[in-house]
């Protein structure tokens, strides 16, 4: 398709620390926060505001708990989030022209 599937990039997962997360949880499935901050090398600042923008979008779910009197944030990529990562893939395939669309 080319051109025409520019329209099809979703826009929350574009963004490079955005597109990392879901890369990330796409193989992992679920990661803690820690785990997210070291691979992406991203400030705990930076990755709170994308992390919330994802789960805004149903993207992710995070969940917040207690270990050992420590915090411990989990991130999990949702069955929405898969499939949107999946579309922006399609989408970016085609814009190369190796899409099958």
């Amino acid at each position: 398709m080319g051109v025409a599937d520019l329209g099809r990039i979703d826009d929350v997962i574009h963004g490079r620390m955005r597109l990392g997360i879901m890369v990330y949880l796409a193989d992992a499935e679920t990661a803690d926060f820690t785990e997210l901050k070291t691979a992406l090398e991203a400030t705990q600042g930076n990755l709170s505001v994308h992390l919330k923008k994802l789960e805004e979008a149903g993207f992710v779910t995070i969940t917040k708990s207690f270990h050992n009197n420590k915090s411990l944030t989990r991130v999990a990529i949702t069955r929405a989030g898969r499939t949107a990562f999946g579309a922006y893939l399609e989408a970016l395939a085609g814009l190369i022209g190796g899409g099958s669309t």
